[in-house]
């Protein structure tokens, strides 16, 4: 069986996207004073920083819509 460990945080998502949908799964995560640098553009030396205290919750639902085309 070949290794399909994930490499990177897109892959993880992605897969955990794939994983949930059609599921009506739900994810809560709660944040205790975390603070992340994000980049604010292009310029390696620019940043912002995010602060997170609270919970994000990420769910997930099918719609199906029909097409006329």
């Amino acid at each position: 069986m070949a290794n399909k460990e994930t490499k990177n945080w897109p892959d993880l998502a992605i897969g955990l996207y794939d994983k949930l949908t059609g599921r009506n799964a739900e994810i809560t995560y709660d944040f205790k004073e975390m603070e992340v640098d994000v980049p604010s553009g292009t310029q390696e030396n620019e940043h912002a920083r995010w602060r997170v205290n609270g919970k994000v919750t990420i769910s997930t639902s099918e719609n199906n819509v029909s097409s006329n085309n």
